[in-house]
């Protein structure tokens, strides 16, 4: 049976060409640590892992290598952020859009007296702006906010609530897991303090790589949540207070970094908004299909200045699991069903507890692949 990957939303495949050669050079040939060795193959690894750190800088509109820091993922940058700033009596203030990778974080913070708000979006997935503007207090330190949805591809207005907290004074962390690579992001256009990515999805790179860029007034404030070895003031029984060293307590993921490494040079080279536009001819083209059939919800907006190529079905003739399960069983589609680590977003979108089917495309599918799935969806509903 054919298999057709539709599920890059979780993370992207194929990888980036060149990711495997240049993972399996370091671990082959090189296999050194940075920052612990004394000796040439040390120091030109670190020009490699310093390299990787300016090409994020360029990528994202970021100016100072050393505040991008590197993290096993995504969400260890969130929680860097949400637990390493917040205090007992503080405000954070979140969208009903996000995965668990803010809102778990957060809700745990509860407990130590954090004070949450979780603003509302419409069953098309947008902030509801006015309800955002009205959630600010006295006592509000942080905004964490998704800049697309993992769920339905719904972009937020990054750039709007980032001007808005520039206003007030209030931190703001963007989490672009789903669309560093894919959309144009300005940290200085957006009024950013943090933004939180990882490299597997739209980056193209491999799994367990991700990074942090912070501004340095947010990073003087943060507390560390993970202290160790650095190589760097060893003499010190606490973590140096320069960065990146003040967030990276011990060995870093150089395989990842490496892989990374070879996926910016090729999303730099082709260019996110090539990259984009094919995601986006992909999805539309699933999404025509899709509205010929009926009984069947697309969710999200249809305006493709404000969503990514992630379609969400739901199906109200059949069970959303079985669609799944028969695309996979039947035709070899993988997708992924579910909450998707988001029931805030199902709640929103109304598709909880049921959760939908997703279909990510990535720009290394075809238009091929698209109407092949449109077929079995055809044909599953009995059309």
């Amino acid at each position: 049976m054919r298999k057709v990957y539709l599920d890059n939303g979780s993370t992207s495949f194929p990888k980036a060409p060149g990711v495997a050669e240049a993972m399996a050079h370091f671990i082959t040939e090189v296999g050194c640590n940075i920052s612990r060795g004394g000796y040439e193959a040390a120091y030109d690894l670190s020009e490699v892992v310093y390299e990787t750190r300016s090409m994020l800088c360029r990528l994202f509109g970021f100016a100072d290598e050393k505040y991008v820091v590197f993290t096993p993922s995504v969400t260890y940058g969130l929680n860097f952020v949400i637990k390493g700033l917040l205090k007992p009596g503080d405000h954070v203030i979140i969208s009903a859009m996000e995965h668990n990778a803010v809102a778990r974080p957060c809700e745990s913070l509860k407990e130590a007296g954090v004070e949450v708000s979780v603003v509302a979006a419409s069953r098309e997935g947008e902030l509801d702006m006015e309800a955002f503007e009205a959630a600010f207090a006295r006592n509000t330190r942080l905004v964490v906010m998704s800049h697309a949805s993992n769920v339905c591809g719904t972009v937020l207005d990054a750039e709007a609530v980032g001007k808005i907290c520039a206003e007030k004074g209030v931190y703001f962390a963007l989490d672009a897991a789903q669309s560093a690579g894919i959309l144009e992001i300005d940290f200085k256009k957006f009024n950013l303090s943090a933004l939180c990515l990882t490299g597997h999805k739209g980056l193209l790179g491999p799994q367990g790589i991700g990074a942090l860029l912070l501004t340095p007034e947010l990073a003087a404030e943060l507390t560390p949540v993970i202290d160790g070895g650095t190589g760097s003031a060893s003499h010190l029984l606490t973590m140096p207070e320069f960065m990146p060293d003040k967030l990276e307590a011990g060995t870093l993921n150089l395989p990842g970094i490496i892989g990374l490494n070879a996926a910016l040079k090729y999303v730099e080279k082709t260019g996110t908004a090539a990259i984009f536009a094919k995601e986006k001819q992909l999805a539309q083209l699933f999404i025509d299909e899709m509205d010929k059939l009926p009984d069947i919800r697309v969710t999200g907006v249809r305006d493709w200045g404000r969503r990514v190529g992630t379609v969400s079905l739901d199906f109200a003739a059949i069970d959303n699991a079985e669609v799944a399960y028969e695309l996979d069983a039947g035709y070899g589609i993988m997708t992924r069903c579910g909450l998707h680590c988001a029931p805030l977003a199902h709640q929103s979108l109304g598709t909880y507890p049921a959760g939908t089917v997703r279909f990510a495309f990535g720009h290394c599918n075809t238009e091929e692949e698209v109407l092949y799935a449109a077929r079995a969806v055809r044909e599953i509903c009995g059309r």
